[in-house]
């Protein structure tokens, strides 16, 4: 219990400091305190489709079903958190960069792709009826899609001339370009947004058991 009201100080006071303080690009101005939230929000989207990936092999390696269960469960995290990226990236792009909310550009096409790929995800679990089937065909297409994440997150978007910030946390000989105030808020941020994920796991997960209990009762 202690830890959960230490997330929620720890969150609160991350808050706080991500606008009392100054800006954490000058340049850009204030909306670049969106900053202290999209990318933790774009980096729990890739752990939490890693995670997916991961409790994927060991449904097939092992054929338990909870291993899918927990597959699906941080799937569909990783999708909430990568909607949650991308509107607020869609909200600095409108203030910062004075474009549309929406202009395709390449890193808001990546993530657009992504989306789908694991809307396709779902879509494929819901056609399937046999649990076993759509556990063993989920998760191979759970590993593969995987695979496409970090080609769509990190790689493509710097393939071709886009307008997204490229040093926002290092620089091209990846140093860190923050000053210690602004690394002590986002890392903050990145490791209670890290917390906030697994808690958020570990409630689907009793929730996911209890439906499965009760389902096994009707049976």
């Amino acid at each position: 219990m202690w830890w959960k009201v230490l997330l929620f100080v720890g969150m609160t006071a991350m808050i706080i400091a991500s606008y009392v303080t100054p800006a954490p690009q000058q340049q850009i101005g204030e909306s670049s305190r969106i900053f202290y939230y999209h990318i933790p929000q774009a980096w729990i989207c890739v752990l939490a489709f890693a995670m997916s990936m991961v409790y994927s092999i060991r449904y097939l390696r092992s054929r338990r079903i909870e291993f899918d269960d927990r597959a699906v469960e941080t799937a569909l995290l990783g999708f909430v958190f990568c909607l949650l990226a991308t509107v607020t990236g869609s909200i600095f792009a409108r203030i910062a960069w004075g474009s549309l909310f929406w202009s395709w550009d390449p890193r808001q096409t990546s993530v657009f792709v992504l989306l789908l790929i694991y809307g396709a995800y779902f879509a494929l679990r819901g056609a399937v009826q046999d649990p076993d089937r759509r556990a063993a065909l989920s998760g191979v297409y759970s590993i593969f899609a995987f695979v496409t994440v970090p080609f769509l997150i990190f790689v493509l978007p710097r393939m071709v001339p886009s307008l997204h910030p490229e040093d926002s946390i290092v620089d091209s000989s990846m140093k860190f370009t923050m000053d210690p105030l602004v690394g002590t808020i986002f890392f903050s941020s990145l490791a209670l947004y890290t917390v906030l994920y697994f808690w958020m796991l570990n409630l689907s997960g009793r929730v996911g058991r209890l439906v499965r209990v009760r389902e096994d009762v009707e049976s």
